[in-house]
C-alpha cells in the first residue's frame, strides 16, 4: 500500500478528530475516501472537520447503518468509530458496549461478505492496560480495564483479532495514548483533558490540572496519522499482520508540565489551578502511564516527528482563527 492513488478507503468515525485527520492525509494521496461517522453530538465528530478534504461524508451509525454498500469492495478500512467517554461509559455501559463490541461484530461480518480481502487497522487504546505495573508499558502488560468504556474496547480489539486468526483477513490495532492537535474537541473535556485546558487558555481563562504529578505521554495528530498510514503499508507482513501495538509519542511528563508548556506555547498567557481528583473520576484515573512503542517502530519504521512543544503551538495556532466555530 505504497501509492494510495485510486485505492478505495472507509473510515468509520471519519468525522472526528482522529478519523478527520486521517481522511485529509488518505484524500491528499490520491485515496478515494468515504468517512462513515453518526455525528453524535457528545462525540468528537464535526461536520467542518472535513472541510477542503474533497472526501464524501456519510451520516450513519455502525450500529444500524446500511453498511454494505459502503464496504462493498473497499481496499481498506481504518476503522476509528468509537464511544470513548470513560464516564461516558460508566455511566451507560449498555450503549457503550453495544458501539465498541457488538457494532464491531456486525462490521466484521459485513466485511466478511463484501470485502473480504480488505486491511483492516483498528484505532484502540491504552485505557484497558488499568493502572500500570510497569513504566513503560508494553503490548505484554496485564490487560485490567480501570471502567466499563475499557472492558467494550477490549472485546471490540478481540473480536478484530479473533477475525484475523480465524478468517485470514490483514488486520493490525493501535493502542493509541492521549492524542492531541487540529480538529480535537475543545468545547468541552468529553474527548480529552487537553481539550477544554486548549480552550480556556485561547479564552484567556483558568483551566483546572487534577493531581498534576501524573505522567502522560502525548502523540500529535500528524504522528498517529503516520502511525495508520505505516499500519496499512505493513499489514500484510508477517511481523505486522495480526499484531497489537502501542503507539507513544515524545518522552513523558507531568500534567503540571504539561500545563505549563501550553502556557509557554501561547506566548505566555494563561493561567490554571491545581485540584483535587473529583472523587467520581479518581475511582478509575490510572495514573501515570508512558507507552514502550518500540515494537511498531521496529515493525514500520515509525517514530514521532512532532514534539510537545512544537505540537502544541501547531494546536493553538490552528484554533485561534477558529475558536467560535469549535466552541458553540
Amino acid at each position: 500500500m505504497d501509492n494510495w492513488r485510486g485505492k478505495r478507503v472507509l473510515v468509520t468515525g471519519g468525522a472526528g478528530f482522529l478519523g478527520s485527520g486521517l481522511c485529509h492525509a488518505l484524500a491528499a494521496q490520491g485515496a478515494r475516501v468515504v468517512a462513515l461517522d453518526a455525528m453524535v453530538p457528545d462525540g468528537g465528530a464535526n461536520a467542518l472537520n472535513l472541510e477542503g478534504s474533497n472526501v464524501m461524508l456519510v451520516r450513519g451509525d455502525i450500529r444500524d447503518a446500511e453498511l454494505h454498500s459502503l464496504c462493498q469492495g473497499i481496499d481498506v478500512l481504518f476503522n476509528m468509530a468509537a464511544q470513548t467517554s470513560h464516564m461516558g461509559g460508566q455511566k451507560d455501559p449498555v450503549s457503550d458496549i453495544a458501539i465498541n463490541a457488538v457494532a464491531q461484530v456486525r462490521l466484521i461480518g459485513i466485511m466478511r461478505e463484501v470485502a473480504p480481502k480488505a486491511i483492516v487497522v483498528h484505532a484502540s487504546t491504552r485505557q484497558f492496560y488499568g493502572r500500570p505495573q510497569y513504566i513503560p508499558v508494553d503490548e505484554k502488560h496485564t490487560v485490567n480495564p480501570p471502567d466499563s468504556n475499557g472492558v467494550s474496547k477490549w472485546a471490540g480489539e478481540q473480536y478484530w483479532l479473533l477475525e484475523n486468526r480465524v478468517h485470514g483477513r490483514p488486520v493490525v490495532s493501535l493502542r493509541l495514548t492521549n492524542c492531541y492537535g487540529p480538529r480535537l474537541r475543545i468545547k468541552d473535556a468529553r474527548q480529552t483533558f487537553l481539550g477544554i485546558w486548549i480552550r480556556r487558555v485561547l479564552e484567556g481563562e483558568a483551566f483546572e490540572v487534577w493531581g498534576g504529578e501524573q505522567l502522560r505521554d502525548l502523540t500529535y495528530l500528524d504522528d498517529v496519522t503516520d502511525a495508520f498510514l505505516r499500519a496499512a503499508q505493513h499489514a500484510t507482513e508477517p511481523q505486522v499482520n495480526g499484531h497489537v501495538f502501542n503507539i507513544g509519542g515524545p518522552p513523558p511528563l507531568s500534567l503540571k508540565d504539561l500545563a505549563d508548556r501550553l502556557v509557554a506555547a501561547n506566548g505566555g498567557k494563561g493561567s490554571y489551578v491545581m485540584k483535587e481528583f473529583p472523587a467520581d473520576r479518581a475511582q478509575i484515573d490510572i495514573g501515570s502511564y508512558a507507552a514502550d512503542d518500540r515494537a511498531f517502530r521496529a515493525a514500520t519504521g515509525w517514530w514521532p516527528r512532532v514534539d510537545v512543544d512544537e505540537g502544541l503551538r501547531r494546536s493553538l495556532d490552528w484554533y485561534r482563527p477558529r475558536l467560535d466555530e469549535y466552541v458553540a
